[in-house]
C-alpha cells in the first residue's frame, strides 16, 4: 500500500515517522504564527495527499505537544477523506495559559490511515436488542 504526498511550496515538509512502525505521520507547520491561550487556527502543512482507497486518514494531536505546551487538535481526529486532494490543514487550539509560538518546521498533528467500511444504511422501525439498550452517557457508572 502506498500513499501519494505532493508539497505545494517549496518550504514544506513531508510527513515523517518518528520510528520504524509507528502507527502516525508526523505532519509539520507551513508557516510560523503565535496562538494566544484559548486561540484556534488552521494550521498550513503546505501537503496535500492521494489516500488509498479504501482509507481514511485521521489527524490527531501530538502528545508532547499537548502535554508540555496544552496544545492540541480541535476536532480531534480529523477527518482526511480518501477523494480530497487539497491542502492537510490541523486545526490547532492552545489550551494552555501562555502564549505558545509555533516555528514553521514544528511537528503540529499526526496522521493515522486506517481502513473503514461504508455500510449500506437501511432504514427501519426497531433494532435488535442488546444488553445496554439505549442507555447513554454515563449509564456503565465511573
Amino acid at each position: 500500500m502506498e500513499m501519494r504526498i505532493k508539497r505545494l511550496t517549496d518550504t514544506a515538509i513531508l510527513p515523517t515517522r518518528a520510528k520504524a512502525g509507528d502507527a502516525g505521520m508526523d505532519f509539520y507547520a507551513d508557516e510560523s504564527f503565535t496562538l494566544h491561550p484559548m486561540e484556534r487556527r488552521l494550521a498550513s502543512t503546505g501537503i496535500a495527499v492521494q489516500l488509498p482507497v479504501g482509507t481514511v486518514g485521521l489527524v490527531h494531536p501530538r502528545s508532547g505537544l499537548a502535554h508540555r505546551d496544552g496544545a492540541t487538535v480541535l476536532n480531534a481526529p480529523g477527518t482526511v477523506d480518501q477523494g480530497y486532494r487539497g491542502e492537510v490543514k490541523i486545526n490547532v487550539i492552545n489550551l494552555g495559559q501562555d502564549a505558545l509560538i509555533i516555528e514553521a518546521g514544528d511537528r503540529i498533528g499526526q496522521m493515522l490511515v486506517q481502513k473503514f467500511e461504508t455500510p449500506a444504511l437501511v432504514e427501519v422501525d426497531t433494532l435488535d436488542a442488546s444488553e445496554r439498550g439505549d442507555g447513554g452517557h454515563g449509564s456503565t457508572g465511573r
